[in-house]
């Protein structure tokens, strides 16, 4: 299983469904365990999890950067 391609997966539809966004907010463990359709042990599903919010923080900043750019 490539990891950081099923984390890139999870991101976009987290980012392209705003209840799959509230439910992983809610239980991200969960979530994610719905969205691939495996239970993942806890030790991996940490490290998922935490890749999920790294990526969606980042594209949020990302997002946040842009918008200031575009003041000056």
């Amino acid at each position: 299983m490539d990891i950081k391609a099923k984390i890139s997966d999870i991101v976009d539809k987290i980012k392209s469904n705003p209840s799959l966004k509230d439910d992983f907010t809610k239980d991200p463990e969960k979530t994610i365990e719905k969205l691939i359709g495996v239970d993942i042990p806890d030790g991996v599903a940490d490290k998922v999890v935490d890749g999920v919010k790294a990526a969606l923080a980042s594209d949020q900043l990302s997002g946040i950067a842009g918008k200031i750019k575009g003041l000056f």
